[in-house]
């Protein structure tokens, strides 16, 4: 217990995400709530034929510039993922895509800590530097680990690579009740805490202070269609329940919904 309490205690309870241009900044802290777009979507029906497609990398700046404009959305989290570039490269070319089209925040999963480096290097070089990056951070990532209770080797790497950046990292479950965790929405919220915080554990070991956030993608396994509603009122129970959580922690908080 005693190294769970001390990890939480040293991560920060306030994360400053810069946005390029400094009107966009938002501070995350207790009380105060922000919202954003969400992702990330492997198909989209196309705005102009109605037809349901694979995205694409013109989708995926697209859909930057589309949230940059509105006024109701103050971080960018990638919201689709480019289909038509080589897989093991796919998330530089997102990265390029959406860093090139908003002037907010953005969010993104870099799916190996490899990936993770390159892409501080893309937001370092828009900034002009390291050093700068680390005073206006206009990048965060997203990691999830493997529901139930597992942190996989991609997970671990792009948690201990994000805090010997100093770049901010989402530590997202992913649990669905009924599936990969207890079919009561509380077990479930049990199974999501561990994770979370396993994660926080980890990242506070790499680097005392490195910057998190308690995040949550969990919600409740539709068991007619075997999908992941996050639009659903379970969802939005859980959602409340693990905000509650991270005002308990005094950490920074994401949760999804619709």
């Amino acid at each position: 217990p005693y190294m769970v309490e001390d990890a939480i205690r040293s991560a920060p309870s306030k994360l400053f995400l810069a946005g390029r241009n400094p009107k966009n900044d938002i501070v995350l802290e207790n009380n105060r709530v922000a919202f954003t777009t969400f992702g990330v979507g492997v198909s989209m029906v196309d705005p102009y034929t109605g037809v349901l497609r694979e995205p694409t990398k013109k989708d995926v700046a697209s859909s930057a510039l589309l949230s940059d404009y509105l006024s109701g959305v103050d971080v960018y989290e990638r919201a689709i993922d480019a289909q038509d570039v080589p897989a093991e490269s796919a998330q530089l070319h997102n990265a390029e895509a959406w860093l090139s089209n908003t002037t907010k925040h953005g969010f993104m999963g870099p799916f190996s800590g490899y990936q993770l480096k390159k892409i501080v290097e893309i937001a370092a070089a828009v900034v002009g530097g390291k050093e700068k990056l680390k005073e206006r951070p206009i990048v965060s990532f997203i990691t999830c680990p493997v529901s139930p209770l597992k942190l996989i080797q991609d997970t671990c790497e792009i948690i201990m690579e994000s805090a010997r950046s100093g770049i901010a990292l989402n530590i997202l479950s992913m649990a669905m009740a009924g599936a990969s965790a207890p079919v009561t929405l509380a077990g479930t919220l049990v199974g999501h805490n561990a994770e979370v915080l396993s994660g926080i554990v980890l990242s506070q070991s790499t680097c005392k202070g490195a910057p998190v956030v308690y995040g949550s993608s969990t919600t409740a396994m539709d068991l007619r269609f075997a999908t992941a509603p996050v639009g659903s009122p379970e969802c939005a129970m859980i959602s409340a329940a693990v905000a509650r959580l991270a005002r308990y922690y005094s950490l920074p908080c994401f949760v999804a919904g619709g």
